[in-house]
């Protein structure tokens, strides 16, 4: 009896350390994964602001700790295009194992620099009419991510300028040649300004002098307004082209920054959703999923912000319907 239980108790022990010694080997196995590296590209927002803020919060709720099983390689262009492909090449050499990138140029110029490490886009206006992907519920390749459909977006958006400022006739719309889908916007924009009683004219412009001489032209085309079409490098330059309007009393429409900057009106998806919503994309590519097999969305929370303190200064009534219809009211 005593050999039996000797002989039990031993099988028992050693169960038991094997068992410890699995844990062990898997714990270790587990704190020795090398951490995920993942680079950002920004061409007019900064890490610190909403959108850089809003994609840290979706990797937390992914459940990464940024420091710890995962580090994020900042870059941004400050509004320059012509700065990307640098910044491109600094996070290929980084062996970034997933590159974030904001803005149809800029994703091009990712797309063109590698094919292989996966790609999440943020905030790019048509990427099958740009060429970026071959279809938004199986994009191919190695890109994929979120699209705002600006294009979609360009009749609603006039309305609304035109409700706001009902004795609207003439608007002047300044677009970049840099960004595939801003002829697609004016053709669309000039399709549906007759029916609102508009006259549009454009004006293009790819660098700060440029954008000078277009608002300029602006002013002796008798414009009523200025409608800024979404794009990184109007944005970076804002102030600039606010201090300009502002002096000829002239109302703005663009994104979110612009009014809260000045502007007049904005209507749009929420970017700092899209933002949290692409750490989701960059979380499954992490745990093996291709980004070829991950079907590209679209915004779900749109927003009307009124600047009415802008009103005030131009001496323009929001209209009651506006302001009811408003998600965010600047006093």
């Amino acid at each position: 009896m005593t050999l039996r239980r000797t002989r039990r108790a031993f099988i028992r022990n050693l169960a038991v350390l094997l068992g410890s010694f699995g844990l062990s080997v898997h714990a270790h196995a587990q704190q020795s994964a090398a951490p995920k590296r993942v680079g950002v590209i920004l061409v007019a927002a900064s890490p610190d602001d909403a959108l850089g803020q809003q994609f840290r919060r979706g990797l937390v709720e992914a459940g990464y700790s940024e420091g710890h099983d995962i580090f994020i390689e900042w870059r941004s262009a400050n509004g320059d295009f012509t700065r990307v492909p640098q910044l491109v090449g600094e996070l290929i050499q980084r062996k970034v194992d997933v590159i974030v990138v904001e803005t149809t140029p800029a994703t091009l110029a990712v797309k063109r620099a590698t094919s292989t490490i996966p790609v999440v886009m943020t905030i790019v206006s048509d990427p099958v009419g740009s060429g970026l992907v071959a279809n938004l519920a199986h994009p191919g390749g190695n890109i994929t991510g979120l699209s705002v459909m600006a294009t979609d977006l360009t009749a609603k958006r006039l309305q609304l300028l035109k409700e706001a400022v009902p004795r609207l006739t003439r608007v002047a719309i300044l677009w970049s040649p840099d960004v595939p889908s801003h002829p697609k916007v004016i053709e669309d924009l000039k399709a549906v300004a007759p029916s609102l009683s508009i006259e549009v004219s454009t004006m293009s412009a790819r660098t700060p002098e440029e954008i000078s001489t277009a608002l300029s032209a602006v002013t002796h085309a008798h414009a009523q307004a200025l409608y800024v079409l979404d794009n990184a490098f109007f944005a970076a330059h804002r102030q600039m082209i606010l201090e300009v309007t502002s002096k000829g009393r002239l109302p703005v429409f663009g994104d979110r920054g612009f009014a809260e900057s000045g502007a007049l009106l904005s209507y749009g998806p929420n970017f700092a959703d899209l933002y949290r919503r692409a750490a989701g994309y960059v979380d499954k590519i992490l745990k093996g999923a291709k980004p070829g097999d991950l079907p590209i969305e679209q915004p779900t929370k749109f927003e009307l912000i009124v600047n009415v303190k802008a009103a005030r200064i131009l001496g323009i009534a929001i209209p009651e319907t506006i302001l009811l219809r408003a998600d965010e009211v600047i006093r």
